[in-house]
């Protein structure tokens, strides 16, 4: 099973490199059912492994003129505060049992692995669906809705704190829309707030969890030799159709860990 953690992590860094995103959706799932990480600690690790890799592939984009800091700015702060909150106050407020429900005990680990899943499914929607309407938004002047690019950094902020992903699902799209930039620009920029906003967040962690720091670094180090892997081969793999058969691994993935958290807990690792 850790073999196998191990070349999923090396994925993770391939999907980021790819098509930008989707691999810190796998974070979670390879952390908890590969090498038996309680739940509520994978959601840390996987802030870290996420920030690292996410700013190691930010640095080649932010080099070829396809990060806008200002957005990143704009979008970026509101998430880094959500995000650090989350992480700080809220993930240690929540109760480690909150009752029964159908005779299914609800702990925290299983509210955040559930929590994860549903946010697999729509990460999935997300990447299957065209670039059509993403791309029809995209136009040369580039303006900011700024009360909606806040409440979107907040909203995103506390579901990366809460699950530990990083969320280029939501954020792509939204500086697509909320502040009109383009496609390739967008992806850039996701990758510099991801890797802000996870970083900034562990270190909500620090202090409040036992880390096993050999893990973690193993992990990060497979997954950033994983973005370069991915960064390589995007130069040569039709990366739209890519993301649609991997969207549809993810739709499986999430749906799995709903079934399999409800009929066999992982909560208790």
């Amino acid at each position: 099973m850790v073999i196998v953690g191990y070349l999923a992590s090396l994925i993770i860094g391939v999907s980021l490199g790819l098509i930008g995103g989707g691999g810190s959706i796998l974070t979670v799932p390879v952390l908890v059912y590969l090498f038996g990480v309680n739940p509520v600690i994978a959601t840390a690790y996987s802030l870290f492994i996420v920030g690292a890799t996410s700013l190691v592939g930010a640095l080649p984009k932010y080099k070829s003129g396809e990060v806008n800091l200002k957005t990143a700015l704009i979008f970026g702060v509101p998430s880094i505060a959500a995000v650090f909150a989350t992480r700080a106050f809220i993930v240690p407020a929540i109760p480690q049992e909150m009752g029964h429900i159908a005779g299914i005990a609800i702990t925290k680990g299983l509210l955040m692995m559930l929590l994860f899943a549903i946010l697999m499914v729509f990460a999935s929607v997300s990447m299957i669906r065209s670039k059509k309407k993403q791309e029809e938004a995209e136009s040369t002047v580039q303006t900011f809705n700024y009360p909606l690019i806040l409440l979107e950094g907040l909203v995103v902020g506390t579901l990366t704190g809460l699950v530990g992903a990083g969320g280029g699902f939501l954020i792509i799209p939204a500086l697509v829309l909320l502040s009109k930039l383009p496609m390739k620009q967008a992806v850039g920029t996701s990758l510099l707030i991801i890797a802000a906003k996870s970083l900034i967040g562990f270190t909500g962690d620090l202090g409040k969890q036992t880390m096993d720091w050999t893990l973690l670094l193993s992990v990060t180090a497979l997954a950033v030799l994983g973005i370069f892997i991915g960064n390589a081969m995007s130069k040569k793999v039709s990366a739209d159709g890519l993301k649609k058969g991997f969207g549809w691994f993810v739709l499986v993935m999430g749906i799995y860990i709903i079934i399999k958290e409800l009929m066999f807990p992982s909560g208790g690792h």
